[in-house]
């Protein structure tokens, strides 16, 4: 399957890779694995969210937010691979929600990036998974996730 053929497909164009904010790599590999740094909901320089979800953020918006995460984490890999064909098999996701207190549907909201996984790499997309609520994440945006994918 050619990766570029599918997202074009589905409508997706996926933003420029946004540099690290801080001191890390974006991506790293060992071995047969990548390691992506989490990614937020920042297209092209803009924070497309911001705020606690169940509060400023509704439970929609983050499962967008999850999504726009996962067009970062396809960008970084692009950029760090060269090709999304290189990607044998997406390994685990790790998505960080920040809700209110009383909010406990993070996995609903991750499914965001398992989904477009998924409609991305068909049966090479399923994956492990982590959802996890906290209280807040760098500069107020709602959803952050991470992944790790088996390569070529």
């Amino acid at each position: 399957m050619k990766i570029e053929s599918r997202l074009n497909e589905l409508g997706i164009t996926l933003p420029n890779a946004p540099a690290p904010v801080a001191a890390y790599t974006p991506c790293r590999r060992t071995g047969n694995l990548v390691f992506v740094s989490g990614q937020g909901p920042i297209i092209n320089g803009t924070q497309m969210f911001t705020g606690k979800v169940g509060g400023s953020v509704s439970a929609e918006e983050a499962y967008q937010a999850a999504r726009y995460c996962g067009y970062n984490l396809l960008a970084q890999l692009k950029n760090f691979l060269g090709d999304l064909d290189r990607i044998k098999q997406v390994v685990h996701v790790k998505g960080f929600v920040a809700s209110e207190p009383s909010f406990t549907a993070q996995p609903q909201v991750i499914n965001g990036v398992s989904e477009l996984m998924v409609q991305v790499f068909g049966d090479r997309g399923c994956h492990t998974r982590c959802a996890l609520g906290t209280n807040v994440l760098p500069t107020d945006i709602p959803v952050e996730v991470e992944i790790i994918v088996e390569v070529e």
